[in-house]
């Protein structure tokens, strides 16, 4: 095959979550495929560098902070011992066997996995370059349908590319090289706390600088509030409202400039995480060699169909526009190839999931009080305090909160929020209650077992209609 030039039905380019899914998708449709990617295995940023080693670190420092928290219940352990080197391992571990299962079912499926960097020669033509000696691979892959799903890259501002390793971004910060005795996370988004979350359970002293009023930025506010209440514990510092305005290498440390009210404006720290955001990874494709159209943030105009401007190309995932969420580009390219497929489909989702895996989590789906207001809606909005439920007290961990927001007049559930631990798993049902223009009544009347956090839901919805068991509300 080196050397040659090959031929195919569908050429898919990334091999990330949304990637490998159109892959397994079209082949499931009887179509020929190759799918391109950089990596050794697909799975893209999501399982090599970004959703699933971030949560088994995370899992990880939940269970170092229970143990800590645990003496409220008098059970005491013995102070931690962090074997870093086997902590690492185990994440790489899990890595493995999740992009090697991705990897057997190219194989399955018949799918043709070609490691290889991509880059466009025409609407259907991709120019292939080994990134490895030793693998033999096409020089050009021709195709009838291609499917764009480079997804994105960590946002680097230019006063932060210092040239030293000390300061990293969200993949440097995954490596684990080491516990930093002081860490500076600039941005206070999910990327930021999550990575926060870890280091600072396995003992550095975190601080966080957040050029806006509140962690989070665009996030429920009344889900926000519990979580950083418990950082404000966890983190060393916490700077709103401030900025980082350079970085200097010295021997001793990264120093940091810092302006902000009442902030110390140069510190010190043994390293530093920038995570302000990813942008789309559209650069360097070669797609001006088609009739693909870029938005001035670096995404690829899509449709509803995930059609982009070139009659022979999708795009899908991070590169196709906002939110960059892993479970987005999966939906998409279910669409993508059902219309390669002449089936009838279009992306018309309207509860697309939002979790951040920090401890408390925080899950929403659907319309969020922001929006409402932004948008000058009329909702009925019922919160049920995690106090009043039976498990969170059994949990030690009553400062969730379960939100719901509903049409006044049909009481159709229109938005669902949610903070405590688990918060990622529970949004699910939300999620089915939104999508399927469920009315409070039916999650009221729906029987949740008993004790748990679902419990939580039910109660919410009983509030919209009636009075939650376990809250009472004066009638206005």
């Amino acid at each position: 095959m080196a050397g040659a030039v090959v031929e195919t039905e569908v050429v898919v380019l990334g091999g990330g979550p949304g990637g490998y899914a159109a892959a397994f998708h079209a082949a499931d449709h009887g179509m020929k495929v190759a799918l391109v990617d950089l990596d050794t295995a697909p799975g893209g940023v999501c399982l090599h560098r970004g959703c699933i080693p971030s949560k088994a670190l995370l899992h990880a420092a939940k269970l170092l902070n229970e143990t800590r928290e645990a003496n409220e219940w008098g059970l005491s352990f013995g102070e931690p011992k962090i074997d870093l080197d086997r902590l690492r391992g185990w994440k790489n571990e899990v890595v493995d066997k999740l992009t090697g299962g991705v990897r057997e079912l190219c194989q399955r499926r018949g799918v043709d996995l070609i490691r290889a960097r991509g880059t466009f020669k025409s609407s259907q033509s991709i120019a292939l370059e080994a990134v490895d000696d030793s693998a033999l691979v096409p020089t050009e892959i021709r195709f009838e349908h291609g499917i764009i799903a480079t997804g994105s890259v960590p946002a680097m501002p230019e006063i932060f590319r210092i040239g030293d390793e000390r300061v990293m971004d969200s993949t440097g910060g995954l490596d684990l090289k080491d516990v930093p005795k002081k860490m500076l996370v600039i941005g206070g988004g999910y990327i930021g706390l999550e990575m926060g979350t870890v280091y600072a359970a396995l003992g550095s002293e975190v601080t966080v600088v957040e050029f806006t009023d509140g962690l989070l930025p665009g996030a429920d506010r009344d889900l926000v509030r519990p979580l950083a209440k418990r950082l404000e514990k966890q983190f060393a510092n916490i700077h709103l409202k401030s900025k980082v305005d350079s970085l200097e290498a010295k021997p001793e440390g990264i120093v940091a400039h810092i302006t902000g009210e009442g902030v110390e404006p140069e510190q010190l720290f043994d390293r530093v995480l920038v995570a302000v955001g990813r942008r789309p990874n559209s650069a360097n494709l070669g797609l001006e060699t088609t009739k693909v159209k870029i938005d001035e943030k670096g995404f690829v105009e899509v449709d509803s169909s995930q059609a982009t401007a070139d009659p022979h190309l999708f795009a899908i995932g991070d590169i196709a526009g906002e939110p960059m969420l892993a479970h987005k580009a999966s939906r998409e390219a279910k669409i993508a190839v059902e219309v390669i497929a002449g089936e009838p489909a279009a992306f018309d989702n309207i509860a697309i999931p939002a979790v951040v895996f920090t401890d408390p989590e925080i899950a929403w789906c659907g319309l969020t009080e922001n929006e409402v207001k932004k948008q000058k809606k009329e909702v009925a909005i019922v919160r049920f305090p995690w106090g009043a439920s039976g498990r969170a007290l059994t949990l030690n961990r009553t400062e969730g909160m379960t939100k719901l927001l509903v049409d006044p007049k049909t009481e159709r559930i229109l938005g669902v929020g949610i903070v405590g631990v688990g918060a990622g798993e529970l949004i699910s049902e939300g999620i089915l209650a939104v999508e399927t223009a469920a009315v409070a009544r039916d999650l009221g009347d729906s029987i949740h077992p008993h004790p748990t956090l679902t419990e939580t839901m039910m109660e919410s919805a009983e509030a919209v209609f009636g009075q939650a068991t376990h809250m009472y509300r004066p009638k206005k």
